[in-house]
């Protein structure tokens, strides 16, 4: 009966991961607000003059070979020193994903610029676009097939009769995005009646890539994704409200993200020598629809971030993940625009003189 369900399993898997491949679906990272520039390219060097951040991800180790997706992105403004109205920036990253027992991979390296223009005293319009490639590669020796059950156990040395014609391609991918930033809090720290937020849309693989194994020159579906996040702070409480809401549709499929942390200041930065640095604790949760509750916590201590979050699942999978999910963590470093080392943060200080 185990050799008959472990078979059962390992069908569903397939069946899957054949899933995966047809609908040909973006990675993704639940803590989508450390991903901006896989978000949206025009959220590049909005809220700060360099952003670096590191992502990983592991996922599904209860059910197969685990998904791990790694990454980091690097942003960068540009002549923003010189131009008080208007300035550009630019972002690189580079993001590795490796899926299910077949190694279904994805590396994309993507290249982004944007215009960003200063439309108020706390206000920014962004316009981005970015382009680059992404390789597909998958191990057709590691599939598993339904022919290859011999009635009661897996058999490798039955042929399946499945072919994959090329085991990897090459595709060029394109992207663009329009973003608004608003940024107002006081220059002393102290008292964290700051609003901030940022909303935008975008548009993903609107060249319509060629996505196929089997040379069938199918067409990859194009996304577009919606979304929000604000950062709310609560006057003289040493504590904001960090409340975010993402939504994608690719082709048939569709995904929305909403969840809310709460951030509290453990340390505020001395105001004039900068000797005492910031420091704050957000936890909270966010729910992605029918798939994953996800508890998230972010830690921040003056110019760097630590995120960790974990994916508890909530769909259908559950019957054989067990409601595990994925284990998810993110580094940033980032820098404001316009400060000296005193008032560089992201916690407390405002956008702009």
């Amino acid at each position: 009966m185990k050799n008959i369900l472990d078979m059962k399993n390992k069908i569903f898997i397939v069946i899957t991961f054949i899933s995966l491949i047809t609908k040909a679906q973006d990675i993704h990272f639940s803590q989508f607000n450390e991903t901006p520039v896989l978000i949206n390219p025009a959220m590049s060097c909005t809220a700060f003059d360099t952003r670096i951040i590191a992502n990983y991800k592991n996922q599904w180790a209860s059910v197969t070979s685990p998904f791990q997706t790694y990454g980091i992105s690097i942003e960068r403004a540009l002549k923003h020193l010189k131009l008080k109205k208007a300035y550009t920036g630019m972002s690189l990253s580079i993001y590795n994903d490796k899926a299910g027992d077949a190694g279904l991979g994805s590396l994309m390296a993507n290249l982004g610029f944007n215009a960003v223009i200063k439309t108020g005293q706390y206000e920014k319009l962004s316009a981005g676009i970015g382009g680059g490639i992404n390789y597909r590669t998958i191990n057709p020796s590691k599939l598993q097939w339904e022919s290859q059950y011999n009635g009661s156990v897996y058999d490798a040395t039955i042929v399946s009769g499945e072919s994959t014609p090329r085991s990897s391609f090459l595709q060029a991918d394109f992207v663009g995005g329009l973003a608004y930033h608003y940024a107002k809090s006081e220059r002393h720290i102290s008292a964290q009646d700051g609003t901030k937020f940022d909303i935008g849309i975008s548009a993903f693989h609107y060249n319509m890539p060629t996505y196929s194994f089997a040379n069938s020159g199918d067409k990859q579906f194009a996304k577009f994704a919606a979304h929000a996040n604000f950062d709310i702070g609560i006057k003289n409480a040493g504590v904001a409200i960090v409340p975010s809401l993402l939504y994608m549709r690719q082709g048939p499929s569709q995904e929305t993200n909403v969840g809310c942390l709460f951030k509290y200041i453990i340390q505020d930065q001395s105001v004039y020598t900068g000797i005492k640095k910031p420091c704050a604790i957000a936890i909270g949760a966010f729910y992605r629809v029918g798939d994953a509750i996800i508890p998230s916590l972010l830690f921040q201590y003056d110019k760097y971030a630590f995120g960790v979050s974990y994916d508890i699942n909530t769909s259908q999978l559950t019957g054989v993940s067990k409601a595990k999910g994925g284990l998810e963590f993110s580094l940033r470093f980032n820098t404001s625009p316009g400060y000296g080392k005193s008032l560089g943060n992201s916690l407390t200080k405002p956008t702009y003189k």
